[in-house]
């Protein structure tokens, strides 16, 4: 089988992103039944995109014998594959693979990155069984972990770390200490230090380290640093 490529976003713009994914912001809304419906949507999206991957495939092992160089241009060949690629672009989490260079910030993709955060940060269980794509995850975490995004990014990127540091740990969200330093504010810290009084063990525990360290940006996030706090938490 040819190996899986990952699709490419390519160079866009916001009219075009929202007119193949605008129907995806239903996966995080509160009604079930808008959500059900968007997750129909995502089934089908996704089905094209199996479909186009096992022709390509198919292409793939009848264009072997041509050999080297001369298999990959192969019209049929590389027209299977575009269909492929372009097949990815109206299904998450494809679309956002192999982002073009350039700013995250101004990066017409991002609202359907931040998306597919908030999706897994609400609604984990569909996330998991529709999207699971934990290496998307911590990689959308880490570009998305800049300084100096917009107003209306920052408070979207704080109420994900505000959701996250109060559930029990789940992949990848570690990474999400990233976020809360490159966001740090009076906001963010009011809103962990309510967390903190709460009668959730876990949000107690986790905001407790969050906050430690947004005071010690020279700490290196690590699982050594993580369980040498927690050590001295239990026995302070």
């Amino acid at each position: 089988m040819a190996k899986k490529a990952g699709t490419s976003a390519g160079v866009d713009d916001a009219h075009g992103w929202d007119a193949r994914l605008g129907w995806a912001f239903d996966l995080i809304a509160d009604d079930p039944a808008e959500r059900g419906a968007a997750l129909g949507r995502l089934a089908d999206a996704r089905g094209n995109v199996g479909d186009a991957l096992r022709r390509w495939n198919e292409l793939w092992h009848l264009t072997l014998p041509l050999g080297g160089q001369e298999q990959y241009r192969d019209p049929t060949f590389l027209q299977a594959y575009e269909r492929y690629r372009e097949a990815g672009k109206y299904v998450l989490p494809d679309a956002l693979w192999n982002r073009p260079p350039g700013d995250m910030r101004t990066w017409p993709g991002l609202p359907y990155a931040l998306l597919f955060l908030e999706w897994e940060a609400r609604y984990p269980q569909e996330w998991t069984r529709h999207a699971k794509k934990w290496g998307t995850k911590q990689g959308l975490i880490r570009d998305v972990a800049v300084a100096d995004h917009s107003e209306t990014v920052r408070t979207k990127l704080t109420d994900l770390v505000e959701v996250v540091v109060q559930r029990r740990y789940r992949c990848k969200d570690r990474e999400y200490l990233r976020v809360a330093r490159a966001v740090d504010s009076d906001d963010l810290r009011a809103r962990l230090e309510t967390a903190a009084r709460s009668h959730n063990p876990w949000a107690r525990r986790h905001v407790g380290y969050v906050l430690w360290l947004l005071d010690r940006p020279e700490v290196p996030n690590t699982i050594h640093v993580w369980q040498t706090w927690n050590a001295a938490e239990a026995t302070g």
